[in-house]
C-alpha cells in the first residue's frame, strides 16, 4: 500500500493539470507581437553641431560672346605667358570665342600639329586667371562653380560649335 505522503503528492500533482503555457487553447487567438531586435531610433544627445555648408551652386546664366572683353589674343597671351601651356612659336587661331557668363570665359583655339584646345579663364578682362586647358576642360571647378553656360559648353557642348 502506497504511503500516505506519496498518494497526497499524487493528487496535488494531477489536480493542477498542465502548466498554462503547454495547455492548447480551443479559442482562436491573435498572435502577440514579439521583439524584432531592429533598434529604435533614439535622439541625439549633447550639442547641436553646425548646419552643413554646401557647395556653390552655378548659375543659369547663358554663355554669350564678350562685349567687354577679354580677346582672344588676350586668351592666347595668358596661355604663352604666366600659364605656359603654349610656346611661343606654335600657330595658334582663335575658332570659338571668348564666351561670357558672369566672370568666366570659354575659348576654343586651334593649334597648328595639335588637337584643338579649349580653355576655361575667369576674372576681369584684365585680370585672367586661368582655370583650365586641355581636350577635356571639364573638372571639378567647372562642374561645380562655373556658371551653367561655361559648363555647358565645357561638360556637354561640342568645342567650337
Amino acid at each position: 500500500m502506497p504511503t500516505i505522503p506519496a498518494v497526497l503528492v499524487a493528487l496535488l500533482l494531477g489536480a493542477c493539470g498542465a502548466p498554462p503555457e503547454l495547455r492548447q487553447s480551443t479559442t482562436p487567438t491573435a498572435p502577440v507581437p514579439t521583439a524584432t531586435g531592429v533598434p529604435t531610433p533614439t535622439s541625439p544627445t549633447g550639442t547641436p553641431s553646425a548646419p552643413a555648408t554646401l557647395a556653390p551652386t552655378p548659375t543659369g546664366q547663358a554663355a554669350t560672346p564678350c562685349r567687354s572683353g577679354p580677346s582672344g589674343d588676350r586668351v592666347v597671351s595668358l596661355l604663352r605667358g604666366p600659364a605656359r601651356v603654349l610656346s611661343r612659336d606654335v600657330r595658334v587661331t582663335v575658332r570659338t570665342g571668348p564666351l561670357c557668363a558672369e566672370e568666366w570665359q570659354y575659348t576654343v583655339l586651334q593649334v597648328t600639329g595639335h588637337e584643338e584646345l579649349q580653355v576655361v579663364t575667369r576674372g576681369k578682362p584684365t585680370d585672367l586667371e586661368l582655370v583650365t586647358a586641355g581636350t577635356d576642360v571639364c573638372g571639378v571647378e567647372v562642374r561645380t562653380i562655373a556658371p551653367s553656360g561655361i559648363r555647358t559648353l565645357a561638360c556637354d557642348g561640342t568645342p567650337g560649335a
